[in-house]
């Protein structure tokens, strides 16, 4: 191979190991869902998400749910309002960001089963980089009652 070839292959490699997707090193930690009462078709999910580089959450899905949403709760003078993010949660990089009850969460709706204690639910969540590229990170969720939530739980990297 000549010299020209071989310096024009490193100088590829070498660019490409600096323009990893912005999504790359997302770490989801202490993931939970809410339980639920029998005929209850709503829960929301929360966990903690860092992401290393500036990046977006912008889907989640789970076999347990019709529909799947990410959303915002907050107060508007007296009143609580829960709104979905169409465009979805920036997750800054280096910063944690914590859906939790009152503020972001991931809205289960149209739930196929009702969220008893002790169970998993699977969910996948999408980030999308600054690049646009998008990558998915699996997460089982324990279903704990709301008194327990505080328990940590296991800890997913992507």
């Amino acid at each position: 191979m000549s010299r020209i070839i071989r310096v024009t292959a490193l100088s590829a490699l070498v660019s490409a190991a600096f323009i990893l997707p912005a999504h790359a090193q997302v770490t989801v930690k202490d993931p939970w869902v809410r339980a639920t009462v029998s005929q209850q078709k709503a829960t929301g999910a929360f966990m903690q998400i860092t992401s290393a580089q500036d990046a977006r959450l912008v889907e989640a899905r789970s076999p347990v749910a019709g529909i799947v949403e990410i959303h915002e709760m907050a107060m508007d003078k007296d009143v609580m309002k829960m709104r979905a993010l169409p465009n979805g949660l920036d997750l800054p990089a280096g910063k944690t960001v914590e859906l939790k009850s009152g503020g972001y969460h991931v809205m289960l709706m149209d739930l196929k089963q009702q969220m008893k204690e002790g169970d998993t639910v699977p969910m996948t969540l999408v980030v999308e980089g600054k690049d646009k590229k998008r990558s998915t990170i699996e997460v089982k969720a324990p279903v704990k009652p709301l008194a327990n939530a505080s328990k940590p739980a296991v800890e997913h990297k992507h």
